[in-house]
């Protein structure tokens, strides 16, 4: 306006589309943080000069913004009236020689109440994620390293990572815990990104190295982290498949904080499946490997080289490569809220097994002659008197009830325990079954009978609920005792059907001898997710000892608050095995608060149990 009009390049059009409405190149566009108000003559006025721009006031501990040549904050300690004209007494942030913990004092025209975000100085582009290289400790933007200097470690945030010409290797730009830095963000006089002056270092990717303080469970125990790699070796390695971590090794690799899968947006879900399934069993690992379809491909990919790998290797996994998971799998229309809601592990589950990686069914039932498959199997119950269940009783009476069997061994049996929806348990404490012992629930095969150990010819479905039988087991008799039992008045009307023994097995002892033992089908319990207020943890089972337990929460710590990381946490878990020993009656008289270390979370509030075959596991 006035003698700076015709000095635009506008009408008040931008990109062709009309903002405002001025006369020709009467309108320009430019950053907000660049505009300040214009110093103008005050009109007379009969009023108290004191009470100019009263209501406009900053209050006293207000944040302010105020603009000189910068566009600077701080926080209001004083407003006062000098010389016909307001000025505002500021503690600022920093002054504009990027000095903290000064003064300053401002017309009031040149403030403004709350904080004007600053413009960015032609800051370079971050990298997307995706194209970050793999590197050892799997570091990304928002990781907290150290690194080594000649006067020892120093500490940081990882702001950017990218290329630096002439540079050709990865680059990091370090935001650090002290002024111990070179610039506020700023190499070669060109900004990557934005911190407190003398805060920033840009270093290579490869001599960074997670916050070695988060890698335990406290403070005082340092844990010692690994050389870097050559990067040629980890290019063999990727085309090698990794191991499950070992018993052995699980104290070195798993335990402690900043440990397991870091959890990020309501994936604890994912989270404990992912441990539990990977972190100790290489029973599903068929799925990491086999071929699948090429729009999937990266699905796969995603899985098995940003989570499973550094897991197994390192023993942590950063939040944002399940998030990767989560948004591919979104992207691909499987879900529309993958990447926010929360949601149940046999859902994500059953979309990675069957709808991507186009698995084989885990499970086989066989019901009226007819083969059913599934991938995981709910337990309903039907009449029962069980009080503390042990998951064999519970497995036992779902099929009964259900009329199911087995059409065959299953390499992984994942079970979902009787719930009325997450937060109604069906009972207070169910006991872990270490083993399940799956003979008599197969559809064929020979069987022994539970009274004499002879070959079984017969099960009886009533004989099941009968208070003088044990409630484990289901009830299969040989021909002479099918015989004895049912000559009791109150058992001659009990349904009895044959069981399906093949033609050419005839169980007859030799003579003279013991009968032929019948070899028992079994399953071992390897992981268990527990659900507490929609929120979901995992225990995992990973040696042959009842002690050798850890426990994995995804979210047990937090640093900071919405701008902040999760913690999560691996810890041993001997306790359980206390309670394992125990008999029922004296498990049942315990008190669930009073229960030792995390013990009460596995026999309280168990969700789904997963077993293994050691034996079918090796043709699947």
């Amino acid at each position: 306006m006035g003698e700076d009009r015709g000095k635009g390049n506008t009408d008040g059009s931008y990109e062709y589309k009309k903002l405002f409405t001025c006369k020709k190149n009467c309108a320009v566009f430019v950053p907000f943080t660049r505009v300040k108000p214009a110093a103008r003559p005050q009109a007379p006025s009969a009023s108290d000069p004191s009470t100019q721009r009263q209501a406009d006031r900053p209050q006293l501990g207000e944040r302010i913004t105020y603009f000189t040549d910068n566009c600077l904050h701080g926080m209001v300690l004083d407003v006062k009236d000098e010389g016909g004209q307001v000025w505002v007494q500021i503690s600022t942030d920093t002054d504009e020689r990027g000095r903290r913990g000064g003064e300053a004092i401002i017309p009031l025209e040149s403030v403004f109440k709350g904080e004007v975000p600053k413009e960015p100085e032609n800051m370079e582009v971050d990298v997307p994620p995706e194209q970050i290289p793999e590197n050892l400790y799997g570091l990304g933007v928002n990781s907290m390293v150290e690194l080594k200097v000649a006067k020892g470690n120093v500490y940081g945030i990882i702001r950017w990572i990218g290329k630096v010409p002439p540079r050709s290797e990865w680059m990091a730009g370090l935001e650090l815990e002290d002024d111990s830095g070179l610039s506020d963000g700023t190499f070669k006089k060109k900004r990557y990104f934005q911190c407190p002056p003398m805060r920033a270092m840009f270093v290579r990717l490869t001599s960074c190295r997670p916050d070695s303080r988060f890698q335990s469970v406290s403070a005082n125990q340092r844990v010692t982290m690994p050389e870097p790699e050559d990067e040629e070796s980890d290019v063999e390695f990727r085309m090698e498949s990794v191991l499950p971590v070992t018993s052995e090794d699980v104290s070195e690799i798993l335990i402690g904080q900043m440990k397991g899968i870091q959890g990020h947006v309501n994936s604890c879900y994912m989270d404990a499946a992912l441990f539990g399934l990977f972190s100790c069993s290489s029973v599903l690992d068929s799925m990491l490997y086999k071929s699948t379809h090429a729009r999937d491909k990266h699905i796969q990919k995603t899985l098995l080289i940003d989570i499973v790998k550094p897991l197994r290797r390192k023993g942590f996994v950063e939040g944002r490569h399940v998030m990767k998971l989560r948004q591919q799998l979104q992207k691909h229309g499987y879900s529309h809220s993958f990447t926010t809601d929360e949601k149940d592990p046999e859902e994500f589950l059953i979309v990675i097994m069957h709808q991507i990686l186009n698995l084989e069914p885990l499970l086989k039932l066989s019901a009226g002659g007819k083969t059913q498959e599934s991938y995981c199997y709910q337990i309903f119950l039907d009449q029962h008197n069980l009080v503390l269940p042990s998951v064999q009783q519970l497995l036992e009476h779902s099929f009964h009830s259900a009329g199911l069997k087995l059409a065959e061994v299953p390499s992984c049996l994942i079970l979902q325990m009787p719930r009325f929806g997450k937060n109604f348990k069906m009972f207070d404490k169910i006991f872990p079954s270490l083993q399940l012992d799956i003979t008599s629930l197969l559809s064929e095969g020979p069987q022994q009978c539970i009274l004499c150990g002879n070959q079984a010819w017969s099960e009886c479905n009533d004989c099941f609920n009968d208070p003088v039988f044990s409630s484990t087991g289901i009830k299969v008799f040989c021909k002479t005792c099918l015989s004895q039992v049912h000559s009791h008045p109150q058992r001659q009307s009990h349904r009895v059907s044959p069981l399906n023994i093949p033609n050419d097995y005839t169980g007859a002892p030799p003579t003279g001898g013991a009968p032929p033992p019948v070899i028992r089908d079994t399953l071992e319990l390897f992981a268990v997710l527990c659900i507490e207020t929609s929120h979901y943890v995992s225990f995992v089972k990973h040696g042959p000892s009842s002690t050798d337990w850890i426990f994995f929460d995804s979210m047990a710590d937090r640093e900071g608050e919405s701008d902040g990381f999760n913690i999560p946490e691996v810890r041993a878990c001997p306790e359980v095995g206390r309670y394992l020993e125990m008999s029922p009656s004296e498990l049942s008289k315990q008190v669930p608060r009073d229960m030792v270390g995390v013990a009460k979370r596995l026999f309280c509030d168990a969700y789904m149990y997963l077993y293994q075959s050691t034996s079918m596991s090796l043709y699947r």
